[in-house]
């Protein structure tokens, strides 16, 4: 999309300008969620990362707010010209500000010292929330580029932590021995947090009224348990 943009030629100054507060948002949802699930699993005190946390989240929300206001501004200078861009953007930057929504859900977590089970399944969702952690400086970097031809492989690895998160699930609720509670709720803020980067990414690949559809339940499966 980025590409097409800058043909444009005056028009496109304020879309590059909207683009990069964008790419500014993905890196404080990573780092939002990096202070939290580091505070859930990585030995990091809750209340060591609370104020630099939140702070982090509310800049995310006044640069969606930013935004918001260019994209007006944009529309209202430009006419229809960048219509269905500005549509993209408006979706994609929701999509930007739940990483960190679900980042704070975690640090709750975190700071309410929930019981997350066994030790091998702390070590799991250690090894989870390193590669979500990945993922999200890759869909950065895909996005930043425009990078249509990884953007495949990315969504393929988002399918597959997806139904990671979705048999832990499973497996928690079906649980009538142990308090799987903080366990469930992690794994689905997890997938939450991916399922958001996916979204992103896959504006890369399909067109705008297939956005945040990329994850609906493939051929022949049921696999997707969120609404």
């Amino acid at each position: 999309m980025m590409r097409w943009l800058q043909s444009m030629g005056p028009e496109s100054r304020s879309l590059n300008e909207i683009h990069t507060e964008f790419l500014q948002m993905l890196q404080d949802g990573r780092h939002v969620f990096d202070a939290a699930a580091n505070a859930l699993l990585g030995g990091t005190s809750p209340d060591v990362v609370r104020k630099d946390l939140f702070a982090t989240d509310r800049r995310i929300n006044q640069t969606e707010q930013s935004i918001r206001r260019k994209i007006v501004v944009h529309g209202a200078l430009f006419g229809t010209s960048t219509f269905s861009a500005l549509l993209v953007v408006m979706s994609l930057v929701k999509d930007a500000e739940r990483i960190g929504d679900y980042g704070k859900n975690l640090y709750d977590l975190a700071a309410a010292k929930a019981s997350l089970g066994t030790p091998e399944r702390r070590a799991a969702m250690i090894t989870m929330k390193d590669q979500i952690s990945k993922l999200l400086v890759r869909a950065h970097e895909l996005y930043r580029d425009q990078d249509e031809k990884n953007a495949t492989s990315f969504m393929e690895e988002i399918r597959l932590l997806e139904d990671q998160c979705d048999d832990v699930v499973k497996e928690g609720l079906a649980s009538s021995t142990t308090n799987a509670a903080a366990c469930v709720l992690a794994h689905r803020y997890f997938k939450r947090v991916v399922s958001h980067a996916g979204n992103i990414i896959s504006s890369l690949l399909v067109p705008l009224d297939k956005l945040d559809y990329f994850d609906e339940p493939r051929s022949g499966g049921d696999r997707d348990l969120d609404a």
